[in-house]
């Protein structure tokens, strides 16, 4: 099957990494593929993958984009990895928290706070995943990143478990929740079950399963969504075959004041740049962001 170019919105079962489910995909003969947004193999729900093109978006398709995830946590238990796949470092008494605290602690998360990396995760120390630091029984530094949480819900309470949701901001570890949880009741907390449900600007009722799509080089032609339906935000602008030799050759192309300040720039349907608005002695010009042509 030849290279295609767009996106997978994949529905990924739990068990398998994210680079496990891309590697389906190579077999179908898809060499230039990646994903935006990497998911546990504990976890489950809308995972993006980039084809062709897709892969060089990646990174503008995760900037200020919003995640929405169902979780389960434990309470009584603490591990090194802060999920229930991990080894039991720690275990506590939880009799005494009610459901009303947890209800607060919960809600409590809403707004922009400083939250610590798990040890076990992709986040790198000196070109090192902290995940290998951690496996080869070295020390991992404490990372810490800033994240923005709009929404945070208990859906139920069935002590020790307590399921929520959360509306977030890409990079946030819904591990280190589960974990700061735990520490603020007094029991410590490990997560159990995590489902992405949204993964800007894409929803899970929209994504395909995994096995499926894999197996059917057709359905994955059928369900390939383009470029500018990852980018919903970004208007497309159609160019004439002489803008089109100038954005190839770096040169910038002259613009309106009502576009905008990015834009995706296409010729005959096919995406070509990624280009953002400038000024220049000549005026508002579009600027080449990334080229998409190679």
């Amino acid at each position: 099957m030849e290279q295609q170019h767009g996106l997978l919105v994949v529905d990924k079962p739990r068990g398998l990494s994210s680079a496990q489910c891309t590697n389906r995909f190579k077999r179908l003969g898809q060499k230039k593929i990646g994903h935006a947004g990497t998911l546990d193999p504990m976890a489950q729900g809308v995972l993006l993958v980039l084809l062709g093109h897709a892969t060089k978006i990646s990174g503008y398709l995760m900037a200020g984009g919003v995640k929405a995830y169902q979780g389960t946590v434990r309470l009584g238990q603490t591990t090194d990895t802060w999920d229930a796949d991990g080894q039991i470092t720690a275990e506590a008494p939880w009799d005494h928290v009610t459901a009303e605290a947890v209800a607060d602690v919960i809600a409590g998360w809403v707004g922009t706070s400083e939250q610590p990396v798990p040890p076990y995760s992709a986040a790198k120390h000196q070109g090192q995943p902290l995940y290998k630091l951690s496996r080869e029984g070295k020390e991992t530094p404490l990372k810490i990143k800033t994240i923005e949480i709009s929404r945070a819900e208990v859906l139920r309470v069935e002590l020790p478990y307590v399921t929520f949701r959360v509306i977030c901001s890409s990079g946030t570890y819904i591990r280190s929740l589960a974990h700061s949880l735990g520490t603020r009741l007094g029991c410590g907390a490990v997560l159990t079950e995590l489902t992405r449900e949204y993964s800007h600007p894409f929803g899970l009722e929209g994504a395909c399963g995994l096995d499926e799509l894999s197996a059917d080089p057709g359905l994955l032609v059928k369900h390939l969504r383009p470029l500018a339906e990852a980018l919903p935000h970004w208007p497309v602008l159609e160019l004439d075959e002489a803008a089109e030799a100038r954005i190839r050759n770096g040169m910038a192309i002259p613009c309106r004041d009502d576009v905008g300040d990015k834009a995706l720039l296409q010729r005959q349907g096919m995406p070509l740049a990624l280009a953002r608005r400038s000024e220049t002695p000549q005026g508002p010009c579009w600027t080449v962001l990334r080229g998409l042509w190679n």
